[in-house]
């Protein structure tokens, strides 16, 4: 079984200016083909340290992708440094010419001299091309070691791995068995890890031919399921068999798959032809925001009300003074009166509300820091319900938000045709 390195190049990595999100990928997609990624390494533009990870390549590893350093100006290191690794020179290649011009020519831009030069590929390689793109990807072959490099702008670099490198790699390996890899991740919410696992984890017979894995986040617990074996299309099949038997033990926990809840909610809000607006204390406008996420979201949201200050939730949300003068603005009947307040601004079939302490002050023994109340409200059925999230102030907000995005979602599914 052929093995893999994924190099990053750029300063930019090291110092946490961009993420790496390409090594990511690239380790998922070889592994769809069984090419399993033994080691990643980040490396700055840094000749010396450059030349020595290409050194390692050969030596250690018998493919290796390299992504960045293919720009246009002098920091750009990995195709001279090619060069120099191979003994080679660089070649007019015009089709990659013609691409970068024609690139150029869409844009309604002078080309820059300096991008000609992004042309010039090495002799020993073959082109991969770059059709989003300036800097062609370039693939050397010596001694039965491969060794890729692609630009490290993202969809640049995916769109060749997809499209030319994966092909490329699966016809080279077609004779060497590879064992394929598929998996799928199903999301749940509303439930912790522990108690996921305590729902399916001595279920075996379930899973029996996969993989189960628990990656618990901030909105949830990701469930994901992988499979391997020689045969793609049995592959698929036993995948799909799978997940259904995992699906039917989940329940309402169950999300989707590999989706999030605020697109679920606006998929069922779609179906049912209703609409939604929100209430916000502590969480600040953030489950607006995940609401408005989802494109197409105007068809359900017709607004919210961030309502920080006591004034602003009398004024704005029409909650009695007495209310929070008698319970207090973090309580079971404000965040009743918010919720309905809302729906009356708006006019909307739902409405949501959140009132709570996020800390790190304002608590006390009766109301302690990570108390949160949640209301929901509709023309048939109001609903309200307590939390107590912990001390740290982003993570009380967090949880508040998914929360109130999963009894919104419980809601609506007792409200859809199916259930």
């Amino acid at each position: 079984m052929p093995i893999a390195k994924v190099l990053s190049i750029g300063d930019e990595l090291l110092i946490g200016q961009i993420t790496n999100s390409n090594s990511a990928y690239i380790g998922s997609v070889l592994r769809e083909i069984g090419i399993p990624v033994t080691r990643m390494v980040c490396v700055g533009d840094v000749e010396e340290d450059i030349l020595n990870e290409f050194e390692d390549s050969i030596k250690n590893f018998d493919i290796t992708i390299i992504t960045g350093g293919l720009g246009p100006t002098h920091d750009d290191l990995t195709k001279p440094l090619l060069v120099k690794f191979y003994n080679d020179r660089l070649i007019l290649n015009e089709d990659v010419l013609a691409q970068v011009e024609s690139l150029f020519a869409k844009r309604q831009i002078p080309m820059p001299e300096i991008n000609k030069h992004q042309a010039e590929v090495p002799s020993k390689c073959k082109v991969i091309p770059n059709k989003n793109g300036t800097a062609p990807g370039m693939w050397f072959e010596e001694h039965g070691k491969i060794v890729i490099s692609l630009p490290g702008v993202p969809y640049e670099m995916k769109e060749m791995m997809s499209e030319i490198v994966i092909p490329m790699l699966k016809r080279k390996f077609n004779d060497k068995g590879l064992q394929f890899f598929r998996s799928k991740t199903l999301v749940t919410t509303g439930i912790s890890e522990s108690a996921l696992y305590e729902l399916i984890g001595d279920k075996s017979s379930l899973l029996k031919g996969g993989k189960l894995a628990y990656l618990p986040d901030a909105t949830g617990v990701r469930l994901r399921i992988d499979v391997s074996g020689s045969d793609e299309t049995l592959l698929e099949r036993n995948l799909n068999i799978l997940t259904e038997n995992l699906k039917s033990e989940l329940g309402i926990y169950y999300v989707g798959e590999d989706v999030r809840n605020e697109v679920v909610i606006g998929n069922l809000l779609r179906s049912l032809g209703k609409t939604i607006s929100v209430a916000e204390s502590c969480t600040g406008g953030m489950i607006s925001e995940k609401i408005v996420s989802v494109a197409g979201s105007s068809d359900y949201y017709l607004g919210g009300v961030c309502a920080y200050s006591n004034e602003s939730k009398v004024k704005i949300l029409g909650v009695n003074e007495e209310t929070i003068k008698s319970f207090g603005a973090v309580s079971e009947q404000t965040a009743k009166e918010m919720a309905i307040g809302c729906l009356k601004k708006f006019g909307t079939d739902f409405a949501i509300s959140t009132t709570g302490i996020a800390g790190p002050t304002g608590g006390s023994d009766e109301k302690p820091i990570g108390l949160v109340w949640i209301g929901f409200v509709s023309e048939y059925d109001s609903f309200t319900k307590k939390f107590i999230f912990g001390n740290n102030r982003q993570r009380v907000i967090e949880r508040a938000t998914q929360n109130a995005l999963n009894i919104l979602r419980l809601k609506l599914l007792k409200n859809s045709p199916k259930n």
